[in-house]
């Protein structure tokens, strides 16, 4: 059975206290906490070779669009893996992390992951599920006795699963503008007592940072360790993920770190990253290389997957509630018939096929993530500045792949050899 992921990266503790007012100063934003742990030395992965030419001419091809892409100016940089069978077959790096320095992209340069962080989430949940420290519907409630919406029913009725498909009910991103104010997750989440609910939790699909960040307060609550601390103890350190982190102190510490770009008439600047979203961590703060996304999306790709269970896979997959495909791009591989989100992916539907898919922004990096279970391949896009590329990166892999790996073999006959 064939399984591919592709990654494709482009520059671009305690008890919960609701009644915190205020913001978070930059400096309470950088400070690691006790449990938090910086990214640590790069591990050498390995790539293996596929003997077969039609792998030989995707990958090729593929390369080229993304260099080619690199050399148009649409993004400044990019790195990219491509895993198939569990096992990682292509990784490199393109352009440059710092437009200005002309520093390199390489597979441990660090970027930040934005709403891809999401589906760390819903596997970490999964995960915790799976060790019976809480159950997907259980409500959230029970785990944080002062969390409050408008009326105690619909505060009631607010469950884990409601939290990670953004079906709560709350009023789309809400209090998104005061998580890149800086505020505390905890005065956030106070706050949200205050709105008007759009209908009953589970009725409707509406976007959220602060409601989807409360799973971190729950897995704290529910184990005594914070949520960046048994991200490093579930996923980091069991998959080798040693660039990855949780926090804005660990990247910001780093000289292998890609920075966002924006356009600077023919050219690109590089801008300083920002601490905004690290007070959302289980929505946005997840900062990893590209060798680190390899060998999380390599886990997924397994048949015995060591993260999780079949029965919990098949629940973060599962269409819970219809939404917006997000991805207007994926009409030039096939035309979408629907799509829906599960916990922490996106689900969307083609005629006799499904891909499940994520993407983010946070701080000029953007984010892209995809797996074809049908065809068992999957493919991530991070990028450090806005523009068609990302967007563009995961449809376009796919038609290169109809091309190369599903046409004729009279199509696919291997190039001749070189003079």
């Amino acid at each position: 059975m064939i399984r591919i992921v592709i990654l494709v990266v482009f520059i671009a503790g305690g008890s919960l206290l609701f009644f915190t007012s205020g913001k978070k100063t930059e400096a309470a934003i950088n400070k690691t906490a006790p449990d938090s742990i910086s990214a640590q030395p790069e591990v050498r992965i390995n790539i293996t070779k596929i003997n077969d030419p039609k792998w030989d001419e995707l990958l090729t091809q593929y390369d080229g669009f993304i260099q080619q892409a690199i050399d148009n100016s649409l993004a400044p940089g990019a790195a990219v893996v491509i895993v198939k069978d569990s096992s990682i077959v292509f990784l490199k790096g393109f352009g440059y992390r710092n437009a200005i320095t002309k520093d390199p992209v390489d597979e441990h340069t660090i970027f930040r992951l934005g709403s891809v962080s999401k589906c760390f989430a819903s596997v970490l949940s999964g995960m915790l599920v799976q060790e019976n420290i809480f159950k997907w519907d259980d409500q959230v409630v029970h785990y944080l006795p002062r969390f409050a919406l408008k009326t105690k029913e619909q505060t009631q009725g607010v469950s884990l699963r409601h939290l990670l498909s953004h079906t709560t009910g709350l009023p789309y991103h809400a209090f998104t503008n005061l998580v890149e104010e800086g505020n505390s997750l905890d005065t956030m989440v106070y706050h949200l007592r205050e709105l008007d609910l759009l209908g009953k939790p589970g009725e409707l699909y509406s976007y959220q940072n602060v409601a989807y960040s409360i799973i971190g307060q729950v897995i704290q609550s529910a184990t005594g360790k914070s949520y960046e601390a048994m991200m490093q103890e579930k996923i980091f350190t069991p998959l080798h993920m040693t660039r990855a982190s949780l926090n804005y102190n660990a990247i910001s510490k780093e000289k292998n770190m890609a920075l966002p770009h924006r356009h600077a008439g023919p050219g690109w600047m590089a801008n300083a990253l920002s601490t905004t979203y690290y007070n959302v961590g289980p929505a946005g703060g997840i900062n990893a290389s590209i060798s680190d996304m390899g060998l999380f999306l390599a886990s997924l790709t397994r048949d015995h997957n060591p993260l999780l269970d079949s029965i919990n896979g098949q629940q973060i997959f599962h269409p819970f509630v219809k939404a917006s495909a997000k991805n207007r791009h994926f009409y030039s591989w096939k035309r979408p018939t629907s799509a829906y989100y599960g916990m922490g992916w996106r689900i969307i539907n083609f005629k006799d096929d499904v891909v499940y898919y994520h993407g983010g922004y946070v701080n000029g990096f953007r984010s892209e993530i995809a797996i074809h279970p049908k065809d068992h391949i999957a493919i991530c896009v991070l990028v450090n500045s806005t523009g068609p590329l990302p967007d563009q990166a995961i449809p376009e892999f796919f038609k290169k792949y109809n091309q190369y790996m599903l046409a004729s073999d009279k199509m696919l006959s291997p190039r001749p050899p070189a003079p």
